[in-house]
């Protein structure tokens, strides 16, 4: 009978994806009152995730160079201790500018997180499922971000705000060290039999040829490209759903702490299933005669059209409404996004996907620091419904240039 080995594995990533987005995502909830805390208004609030923002950019590639240069076990467990300290540090902040240099510490560390959860897919899974093993992963990117509202304003309603990163960092310390016990190459894994190991070598002739193997080959390359512009037009809608939905909630329909707590983290359900969607969609399509690269476009169009839900949010007359549309844009994302980056373990070398994979995420997360600085400046005069619309229209735009660029032949030099 064949192993489920890689299926363990890849929820060993999951998991270390899960505690990733709490720990980022521990600051949105405690934003309101971080805000009072510190006298801080939206615009300084927003030059604290950009702090986050522009240290996440610039090192993600890095993060891919490092987890492509030590191996996704080492690499990826020390970036993970670096987080969980950072993370904890944050307690220490006394104001906004303290606040913004843990933040900046966290996101630098915090880079590593997809680039090693697509590493690993390309290591342990063969083509036909990698969707899938992508949408796992990526799966707990929302479960971090539904765990956070109920946990952090736990934390803060009894323990106070510092409690709240001590927790989440503490957390991520133990996972690394789950991750250092855990975690091999299928060439080095001892419990790895030999039928799996088959039947992931054998999977390996339906893959994509000629793959960039170099960080030259792959910024030369039109398909880095395909998906590195699709990727900056996507980024801003996930980082607004992350940093700003408490503050809208706040700033819009005055709901207080516990209301957050109880309806913040239900995007991030949605996310769930638009992950799921973008692990089973591509199968679905390949088993009805689409081709490899076409069955991940398509899911990742789909997703895009979504996105009309979030740029509704202006239309809606209560809450509840507000929330069902994030909801939708949750899922809109995470399917388009899923779809993404397992073309990035599908159309480069293993030995590169770390580095193709982090490049890709900086191009993107300068589009997500620059929509931030948008929020920033405009929000507190033009409200938010203009932003929204923008976020939706962004995507269309992508999945038209993923179309343009990405060639649907064998070779993506």
């Amino acid at each position: 009978m064949r192993g489920k080995l890689r299926w363990w594995i890849i929820g060993l990533v999951t998991l270390g994806t899960v505690l990733n987005y709490l720990a980022r995502s521990t600051l949105s909830v405690a934003a309101p009152t971080l805000k009072e805390e510190f006298s801080m208004s939206t615009a300084d609030y927003s030059w604290v995730v950009l702090s986050f923002q522009l240290a996440y950019t610039v090192m993600q590639t890095v993060a891919g160079s490092v987890l492509d240069a030590l191996g996704t076990r080492l690499g990826f467990a020390i970036f993970a201790v670096g987080w969980a300290l950072a993370n904890m540090a944050h307690a220490l902040a006394t104001g906004t500018w303290s606040l913004a240099a843990f933040r900046a510490l966290l996101g630098a560390t915090e880079a590593a997180a997809i680039p090693a959860g697509s590493k690993a897919v390309s290591e342990w899974f063969p083509p036909k499922e990698r969707p899938l093993a992508t949408s796992g992963f990526q799966m707990g990117t929302s479960v971090g971000n539904m765990i956070a509202p109920p946990l952090v304003a736990f934390c803060i309603l009894y323990w106070g705000w510092q409690s709240a990163f001590l927790v989440t960092g503490l957390l991520s310390l133990f996972w690394a060290a789950l991750w250092w016990w855990g975690y091999r190459t299928p060439a080095e894994h001892k419990s790895l039999g030999a039928e799996e190991r088959a039947h992931i070598e054998a999977g390996r002739t339906q893959d994509v040829g000629a793959k960039p193997a170099t960080r030259k080959e792959v910024l030369r390359s039109r398909s880095f490209w395909a998906i590195a512009i699709p990727r900056f037009l996507a980024e801003p809608a996930w980082q607004t759903f992350n940093f700003f939905i408490p503050l809208y909630l706040v700033a819009v329909w005055k709901l207080d702490l516990k209301s957050i707590a109880l309806w913040a983290w239900l995007p991030f359900l949605a996310a769930d299933f638009g992950s799921l969607a973008a692990g089973l969609l591509p199968t679905w399509l390949m088993k009805r005669g689409a081709g490899l690269l076409a069955s991940r476009k398509i899911t990742m169009t789909i997703g895009a059209l979504c996105m009309v839900g979030p740029a509704c949010i202006g239309l809606a007359g209560s809450p509840g409404l507000a929330i069902a549309l994030f909801c939708v844009g949750g899922f809109a994302h995470q399917m388009l996004n899923g779809a993404l980056l397992t073309l990035c373990t599908d159309v480069f070398d293993s030995k590169t996907v770390g580095t193709a994979t982090g490049m890709a995420g900086t191009i993107a997360w300068i589009g997500g620091m620059l929509f931030t600085l948008v929020i920033g400046q405009s929000a507190d005069t033009y409200g938010y419904n203009p932003l929204f619309v923008v976020l939706g229209a962004l995507d269309v735009i992508g999945a038209l240039v993923l179309w343009g660029m990405l060639r649907t032949g064998k070779s993506q030099a």
